[in-house]
């Protein structure tokens, strides 16, 4: 029995999902948090293996909202149910909130200091090289051949040299790559 398997047979109390969630939502932001899911739940904690990690990931992309907080709730939910799953919805959600209101209430009164607006910024530079990071860490677990770097630089080449609207090429590249991979079509990976 895998270590993961084990976290589901005798999974972790409720105090520890919520403590384990408010650490991640702590030191964690952005696309970066979905990094750090992982590196926590996967690597460290073991309560799930990557191919779950992945499932729960590709679900909660699918729902509304953001995905860090998706995945949150639905590993909560694996471990504990609906305890777990509010758990860790409010282990993730508390530091950014507390943050958020500290932010917004600086902001409002030190709005036109330039050290803040330079503040900013380096907030938004982070979160990029933290999204560029979880990109790269789970391209490498899901690009399987050059069939998908090409689409996946197709839509980067139409989006960001072309201009196309995101929708329109999903709307074409989206069915072609179904095609491609249809089950007896020859060419999944």
């Amino acid at each position: 029995m895998s270590e993961a398997q084990g976290a589901r047979a005798n999974p972790p109390g409720v105090r520890t999902i919520f403590a384990t969630f408010l650490l991640i939502g702590a030191v964690s932001f952005g696309g970066g948090m979905v990094a750090y899911l992982r590196e926590v739940l996967v690597r460290r904690r073991r309560w799930l293996d990557d191919d779950a990690f992945m499932e729960v990931l590709e679900i909660g992309q699918t729902l509304p909202g953001l995905n860090s907080t998706n995945v949150s709730i639905l590993v909560g939910d694996r471990l504990r149910g609906l305890r777990g799953a509010a758990a860790a919805f409010l282990g993730i959600m508390a530091p950014g909130a507390a943050l958020l209101l500290a932010v917004g209430v600086l902001y409002g009164s030190q709005a036109e200091t330039p050290g803040v607006a330079r503040m900013l910024d380096g907030a938004g530079a982070a979160a990029v090289a933290l999204l560029a990071v979880v990109t790269a860490q789970i391209g490498r677990t899901q690009i399987g051949g050059w069939r998908d770097v090409a689409i996946a630089l197709l839509t980067i080449l139409a989006v960001s040299a072309f201009h196309v609207p995101l929708p329109l090429v999903l709307a074409v590249l989206g069915p072609f790559a179904v095609w491609l991979y249809r089950p007896g079509g020859g060419s999944a990976a």
